[in-house]
């Protein structure tokens, strides 16, 4: 790995690691300006405290993207999960805009008032998870370095139809998972397999 420059690195995980949950994040900036950015390096790092964990890779500008400047400002933000049918408005919001515009007007993604936090939640997103900042860590400031962003989960909203006692119908999710380059896989195909004893 260490003969191979930033971007073979990147590709070769990028699109080895798959299929990726994508967290379409939104935040809110000190001066009221709200943000909305799709990020698939995204996992549950603790159930008990229940803490979400992204990973921002470091643009070549080293600059961090509005997602973490209005995160480390104000420490709140939405995670949205992303279904079929939210695919290609999700993807308009991965667009470089200025930082006075808003992802939610660009891509008209219908949004509403959030329970726990300032930032808007997506309104149609099947399940959302209310966040505060918990911890940022510094991997690397290189290129394609990363920035792992710690998120405690203040309250979970998820749609009607999905929830049973049981949790979340993995079945009706319909969540998408992002693949390398371009490309996005469907849950469309729910298989389930009883662990062995």
């Amino acid at each position: 790995m260490t003969q191979l420059n930033a971007q073979e690195k990147y590709r070769l995980l990028n699109g080895g690691v798959t299929p990726r949950p994508i967290a379409w994040i939104s935040t809110r900036s000190k001066k009221g300006i709200d943000n909305l950015a799709p990020y698939s390096f995204f996992t549950v790092a603790s159930c008990n405290p229940p803490v979400l964990l992204y990973t921002q890779v470091t643009q070549r500008s080293g600059i961090d993207k509005d997602t973490l400047q209005n995160i480390k400002e104000t420490g709140e933000c939405v995670v949205n999960i992303v279904n079929s049918h939210l695919l290609e408005k999700m993807n308009a919001t991965s667009a470089s805009i200025a930082m006075d515009e808003s992802e939610f007007d660009i891509a008209e993604v219908e949004h509403g008032n959030s329970c726990t936090v300032h930032p808007f939640s997506v309104t149609d997103s099947p399940i959302r998870y209310e966040c505060t900042l918990r911890e940022i860590i510094s991997v690397s400031d290189l290129p394609t370095g990363g920035t792992l962003v710690l998120l405690d989960v203040k309250s979970v909203y998820v749609r009607d139809e999905l929830y049973s006692d049981e949790g979340i119908n993995q079945a009706l999710i319909d969540s998408v998972g992002k693949m390398g380059a371009d490309g996005y896989s469907f849950t469309s195909n729910y298989i389930a397999l009883n662990r062995p004893e």
